[in-house]
Protein backbone atom coordinates (compact mmCIF):
# COMPACT_ATOMS: atom_id res chain seq x y z
CA UNK A 1 0.00 0.00 0.00
CA UNK A 2 1.04 3.90 -0.67
CA UNK A 3 2.08 5.38 2.98
CA UNK A 4 1.25 9.66 2.82
CA UNK A 5 4.18 11.59 3.23
CA UNK A 6 1.77 12.92 5.99
CA UNK A 7 1.35 9.92 8.00
CA UNK A 8 4.68 9.57 8.22
CA UNK A 9 5.27 12.96 9.20
CA UNK A 10 2.84 12.06 11.82
CA UNK A 11 4.47 9.36 13.12
CA UNK A 12 8.08 10.81 13.46
CA UNK A 13 6.68 13.50 15.08
CA UNK A 14 5.05 11.52 17.89
CA UNK A 15 7.86 8.63 18.41
CA UNK A 16 11.00 10.73 17.26
CA UNK A 17 12.12 7.83 15.15
CA UNK A 18 13.76 8.39 11.25
CA UNK A 19 12.16 9.29 8.63
CA UNK A 20 12.95 5.62 6.81
CA UNK A 21 11.87 3.86 10.04
CA UNK A 22 8.93 5.47 10.45
CA UNK A 23 7.70 4.71 6.75
CA UNK A 24 8.67 1.03 7.44
CA UNK A 25 6.35 0.65 10.61
CA UNK A 26 3.82 2.02 8.75
CA UNK A 27 4.25 -0.12 5.67
CA UNK A 28 4.74 -3.37 8.56
CA UNK A 29 1.27 -2.60 9.63
CA UNK A 30 -0.48 -1.35 6.82
CA UNK A 31 -0.65 2.17 7.86
CA UNK A 32 -2.36 1.60 11.21
CA UNK A 33 -0.98 4.30 13.55
CA UNK A 34 -0.86 2.66 16.84
CA UNK A 35 0.49 -0.53 15.64
CA UNK A 36 3.49 1.38 13.83
CA UNK A 37 3.92 3.21 16.97
CA UNK A 38 4.04 -0.31 19.17
CA UNK A 39 6.45 -1.70 16.73
CA UNK A 40 9.03 0.93 16.40
CA UNK A 41 8.43 0.83 20.68
CA UNK A 42 9.59 -2.87 20.55
CA UNK A 43 12.50 -2.00 17.98
CA UNK A 44 13.83 0.69 20.24
CA UNK A 45 13.86 -1.79 22.91
CA UNK A 46 15.70 -4.31 20.55
CA UNK A 47 18.14 -1.38 19.89
CA UNK A 48 18.78 -0.92 23.48
CA UNK A 49 19.26 -3.80 24.56
CA UNK A 50 22.24 -3.87 22.05
CA UNK A 51 23.76 -0.69 22.72
CA UNK A 52 23.42 -1.73 26.70
CA UNK A 53 27.26 -2.78 26.84
CA UNK A 54 28.51 0.63 25.54
CA UNK A 55 30.45 2.46 27.32
CA UNK A 56 28.15 6.25 28.12
CA UNK A 57 30.75 8.67 30.28
CA UNK A 58 29.36 11.91 28.46
CA UNK A 59 26.07 13.61 28.63
CA UNK A 60 25.50 15.95 31.14
CA UNK A 61 24.90 17.14 35.18
CA UNK A 62 21.23 19.12 35.65
CA UNK A 63 19.54 20.54 38.71
CA UNK A 64 16.11 21.32 39.54
CA UNK A 65 14.77 23.88 42.24
CA UNK A 66 11.67 24.37 43.40
CA UNK A 67 10.33 27.87 43.40
CA UNK A 68 10.61 28.37 47.29
CA UNK A 69 14.40 27.55 47.19
CA UNK A 70 13.72 25.09 49.65
CA UNK A 71 14.38 21.82 47.84
CA UNK A 72 16.72 21.16 44.75
CA UNK A 73 17.56 17.81 42.73
CA UNK A 74 20.49 16.87 40.81
CA UNK A 75 20.98 14.19 38.07
CA UNK A 76 23.68 12.69 35.60
CA UNK A 77 22.29 11.61 32.27
CA UNK A 78 24.88 9.72 30.47
CA UNK A 79 25.26 9.41 26.74
CA UNK A 80 28.45 8.26 24.78
CA UNK A 81 29.66 11.53 22.74
CA UNK A 82 29.65 15.24 24.04
CA UNK A 83 27.78 15.53 20.46
CA UNK A 84 24.98 13.54 21.20
CA UNK A 85 24.46 15.48 24.68
CA UNK A 86 23.63 18.56 22.67
CA UNK A 87 21.08 16.87 20.55
CA UNK A 88 18.13 18.75 21.57
CA UNK A 89 15.92 15.04 22.52
CA UNK A 90 18.82 14.54 25.02
CA UNK A 91 18.53 18.25 26.89
CA UNK A 92 14.66 17.44 26.67
CA UNK A 93 15.00 14.45 28.26
CA UNK A 94 17.99 15.44 30.81
CA UNK A 95 15.30 18.29 31.89
CA UNK A 96 12.74 16.44 32.77
CA UNK A 97 14.20 13.76 34.44
CA UNK A 98 15.73 16.73 36.66
CA UNK A 99 12.25 18.26 37.24
CA UNK A 100 10.82 14.17 38.18
CA UNK A 101 13.33 13.99 40.38
CA UNK A 102 12.50 17.24 42.33
CA UNK A 103 9.43 15.13 43.04
CA UNK A 104 11.24 11.63 43.69
CA UNK A 105 14.67 11.05 43.71
CA UNK A 106 15.15 7.32 44.10
CA UNK A 107 17.43 6.54 41.04
CA UNK A 108 15.12 3.11 40.50
CA UNK A 109 11.86 5.22 40.15
CA UNK A 110 13.75 7.47 37.82
CA UNK A 111 14.63 5.25 35.80
CA UNK A 112 11.52 3.33 35.78
CA UNK A 113 9.26 6.53 34.72
CA UNK A 114 11.52 7.04 31.73
CA UNK A 115 12.64 3.69 30.70
CA UNK A 116 10.70 4.20 27.22
CA UNK A 117 11.57 7.14 26.58
CA UNK A 118 15.49 6.69 26.95
CA UNK A 119 14.91 3.42 24.98
CA UNK A 120 13.72 5.26 22.26
CA UNK A 121 15.76 7.84 21.97
CA UNK A 122 18.58 5.19 21.96
CA UNK A 123 17.02 4.03 18.40
CA UNK A 124 16.33 7.12 17.30
CA UNK A 125 20.31 8.62 17.99
CA UNK A 126 22.01 5.36 17.70
CA UNK A 127 24.02 5.79 21.00
CA UNK A 128 23.79 4.02 24.51
CA UNK A 129 22.19 6.33 27.18
CA UNK A 130 21.96 5.71 30.96
CA UNK A 131 20.00 7.91 33.33
CA UNK A 132 22.92 6.90 35.92
CA UNK A 133 22.19 9.22 39.07
CA UNK A 134 20.06 11.54 41.14
CA UNK A 135 19.79 13.08 44.52
CA UNK A 136 18.07 15.89 46.31
CA UNK A 137 18.91 17.91 49.36
CA UNK A 138 15.93 19.72 51.31
CA UNK A 139 16.75 22.70 53.71
CA UNK A 140 14.33 22.84 56.85
CA UNK A 141 15.17 26.50 57.89
CA UNK A 142 17.38 28.27 55.28
CA UNK A 143 17.53 27.91 51.63
CA UNK A 144 19.48 25.76 48.89
CA UNK A 145 21.71 27.72 46.24
CA UNK A 146 23.13 25.39 43.09
CA UNK A 147 25.99 26.11 40.49
CA UNK A 148 26.38 24.56 37.12
CA UNK A 149 30.06 24.61 35.53
CA UNK A 150 30.33 24.86 32.06
CA UNK A 151 27.01 25.17 31.61
CA UNK A 152 25.05 24.31 28.35
CA UNK A 153 21.52 25.23 28.31
CA UNK A 154 18.88 25.74 31.60
CA UNK A 155 21.10 24.36 34.66
CA UNK A 156 22.70 21.76 32.39
CA UNK A 157 26.57 21.41 32.57
CA UNK A 158 29.44 19.49 33.63
CA UNK A 159 29.50 19.76 37.01
CA UNK A 160 26.75 20.46 39.43
CA UNK A 161 26.31 21.44 42.89
CA UNK A 162 23.47 21.94 45.64
CA UNK A 163 24.31 23.39 49.19
CA UNK A 164 21.71 23.90 51.93
CA UNK A 165 22.25 26.75 54.13
CA UNK A 166 20.24 26.65 57.02
CA UNK A 167 20.11 28.69 60.45
CA UNK A 168 18.61 28.36 63.91
CA UNK A 169 17.59 31.51 63.74
CA UNK A 170 14.34 31.19 61.55
CA UNK A 171 14.35 34.86 61.91
CA UNK A 172 17.85 34.96 59.68
CA UNK A 173 16.18 33.72 56.64
CA UNK A 174 13.64 36.63 55.97
CA UNK A 175 13.35 38.76 53.25
CA UNK A 176 16.06 41.16 53.90
CA UNK A 177 18.81 38.15 54.53
CA UNK A 178 17.60 36.21 51.51
CA UNK A 179 19.65 37.82 48.55
CA UNK A 180 22.48 37.83 50.96
CA UNK A 181 22.14 34.22 52.04
CA UNK A 182 21.45 33.11 48.51
CA UNK A 183 24.43 35.45 47.46
CA UNK A 184 26.61 33.40 49.99
CA UNK A 185 25.56 29.96 49.09
CA UNK A 186 25.95 30.59 45.44
CA UNK A 187 30.07 31.28 46.28
CA UNK A 188 30.20 28.26 48.52
CA UNK A 189 28.69 26.21 46.02
CA UNK A 190 31.35 28.05 43.43
CA UNK A 191 34.55 27.21 45.71
CA UNK A 192 32.69 23.26 45.93
CA UNK A 193 32.92 23.04 42.27
CA UNK A 194 36.53 24.49 42.25
CA UNK A 195 37.99 22.81 44.99
CA UNK A 196 35.72 19.45 44.99
CA UNK A 197 35.86 18.39 48.77
CA UNK A 198 34.57 15.56 49.52
CA UNK A 199 33.05 15.90 53.44
CA UNK A 200 31.29 18.42 55.29
CA UNK A 201 33.67 18.33 58.21
CA UNK A 202 36.15 16.64 60.17
CA UNK A 203 33.64 14.58 62.39
CA UNK A 204 32.36 12.94 59.00
CA UNK A 205 35.66 12.20 57.88
CA UNK A 206 35.69 8.17 58.26
CA UNK A 207 37.85 6.88 61.08
CA UNK A 208 38.88 3.88 59.01
CA UNK A 209 40.75 6.55 56.56
CA UNK A 210 42.52 8.46 59.01
CA UNK A 211 44.04 5.31 60.80
CA UNK A 212 45.01 4.32 56.86
CA UNK A 213 46.54 7.44 56.53
CA UNK A 214 48.54 7.34 59.74
CA UNK A 215 49.89 3.87 59.36
CA UNK A 216 51.13 4.61 55.78
CA UNK A 217 52.97 7.96 56.63
CA UNK A 218 54.43 6.25 59.84
CA UNK A 219 55.98 3.13 57.77
CA UNK A 220 57.44 5.56 55.71
CA UNK A 221 59.03 7.25 58.19
CA UNK A 222 60.24 4.11 59.83
CA UNK A 223 61.73 2.85 56.70
CA UNK A 224 63.84 6.68 57.01
CA UNK A 225 65.17 5.58 60.38
CA UNK A 226 63.00 8.13 62.08
CA UNK A 227 62.41 7.87 65.88
CA UNK A 228 58.45 6.80 67.07
CA UNK A 229 57.78 10.08 68.45
CA UNK A 230 59.02 11.70 64.76
CA UNK A 231 57.39 9.55 63.33
CA UNK A 232 54.39 10.06 65.17
CA UNK A 233 54.38 14.16 65.30
CA UNK A 234 54.69 13.46 60.95
CA UNK A 235 51.60 11.13 61.05
CA UNK A 236 49.42 13.82 62.61
CA UNK A 237 51.19 16.83 60.06
CA UNK A 238 49.41 14.98 57.69
CA UNK A 239 46.14 13.92 58.87
CA UNK A 240 45.94 17.91 59.29
CA UNK A 241 47.05 18.55 55.71
CA UNK A 242 44.48 16.00 54.85
CA UNK A 243 41.38 18.10 56.72
CA UNK A 244 42.66 21.41 54.21
CA UNK A 245 42.47 19.29 51.24
CA UNK A 246 39.15 17.13 51.38
CA UNK A 247 36.91 19.04 54.56
CA UNK A 248 34.77 21.86 53.13
CA UNK A 249 34.77 23.58 56.14
CA UNK A 250 38.75 23.38 56.52
CA UNK A 251 39.39 24.68 52.76
CA UNK A 252 40.67 27.78 52.05
CA UNK A 253 38.32 29.84 50.58
CA UNK A 254 38.85 29.42 46.50
CA UNK A 255 37.67 32.90 45.97
CA UNK A 256 40.07 35.02 48.25
CA UNK A 257 42.64 32.26 48.93
CA UNK A 258 43.17 33.16 52.40
CA UNK A 259 40.23 32.28 54.51
CA UNK A 260 38.88 29.04 55.79
CA UNK A 261 35.30 28.24 54.55
CA UNK A 262 34.62 27.73 58.68
CA UNK A 263 35.40 31.63 58.99
CA UNK A 264 34.47 32.82 55.75
CA UNK A 265 30.34 31.39 57.58
CA UNK A 266 31.63 33.17 60.27
CA UNK A 267 32.58 36.19 59.10
CA UNK A 268 29.03 36.61 57.15
CA UNK A 269 27.53 36.17 60.48
CA UNK A 270 28.96 39.10 61.80
CA UNK A 271 28.29 40.86 59.06
CA UNK A 272 24.34 40.22 58.64
CA UNK A 273 23.58 39.91 62.11
CA UNK A 274 22.66 36.54 61.22
CA UNK A 275 23.34 32.35 62.11
CA UNK A 276 23.41 30.28 59.35
CA UNK A 277 25.97 27.65 58.44
CA UNK A 278 26.25 25.09 55.70
CA UNK A 279 23.96 21.85 56.77
CA UNK A 280 25.28 19.77 53.41
CA UNK A 281 26.08 19.51 49.91
CA UNK A 282 26.29 17.23 46.82
CA UNK A 283 28.75 17.15 43.64
CA UNK A 284 28.33 15.76 40.54
CA UNK A 285 31.21 15.32 37.77
CA UNK A 286 30.77 14.27 34.62
CA UNK A 287 31.47 10.87 34.15
CA UNK A 288 33.92 10.61 37.20
CA UNK A 289 34.21 7.16 38.17
CA UNK A 290 33.37 5.88 34.84
CA UNK A 291 35.82 3.94 33.19
CA UNK A 292 36.20 6.04 29.65
CA UNK A 293 37.64 3.37 26.43
CA UNK A 294 40.07 5.66 24.53
CA UNK A 295 39.54 5.61 20.53
CA UNK A 296 40.89 6.90 17.89
CA UNK A 297 38.59 9.10 15.92
CA UNK A 298 40.47 8.79 12.91
CA UNK A 299 40.90 5.39 12.74
CA UNK A 300 37.43 4.31 13.84
CA UNK A 301 35.96 6.52 11.11
CA UNK A 302 38.86 4.52 8.48
CA UNK A 303 37.21 1.10 10.13
CA UNK A 304 33.64 2.48 8.90
CA UNK A 305 34.54 3.27 5.28
CA UNK A 306 36.06 0.01 4.70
Amino acid sequence: MTISAQLVKTLREQTGAGMMDCKRALVDTSGDMEAAIQLLRKKGLSSASKKSDRVAAEGLVCIAISDDKKKASIVEVNSETDFVARNEQFLSLVKGVANYSLENSDIESVRLKYQEEVNMLISVVGENMVIRRSESLTSVNGIVTTYIHGMVKDSMGKIGVLVSIDSDDASCIDHHHHSAIHDFGKKIAMHIAAMKPKYLSVSDVPSSLIESEKAIIIERAKEMGKPDGVASKMAESRISGLYDEIVLLEQVFAIDQKTKIKDVVAGFNKEHNCKVHISSFVMYVLGEGIEKVETNFAEEVGSLLK
